[in-house]
């Protein structure tokens, strides 16, 4: 079995209470990983394009 099917079967297998506990950290630990590929892409000009038509348009 993959990795992740093991994940899905341990996350159905939480209690409520521990379910939203890990609902919690999952937020915050995606919201980190977006921010982090936010500023990897800003850093390396990949949103310079998109940047400049928000400043033409606005």
């Amino acid at each position: 079995m993959g990795d992740v099917k093991s994940i899905e079967k341990a996350v159905e297998a939480l209690p409520p209470s521990e379910l939203a506990e890990f609902r919690l950290w999952f937020a915050e630990f995606d919201a980190a990983a977006w921010d982090k590929q936010i500023e990897q892409d800003a850093a390396s000009g990949k949103l310079d394009d998109l940047a400049s038509e928000a400043h033409a348009v606005g």
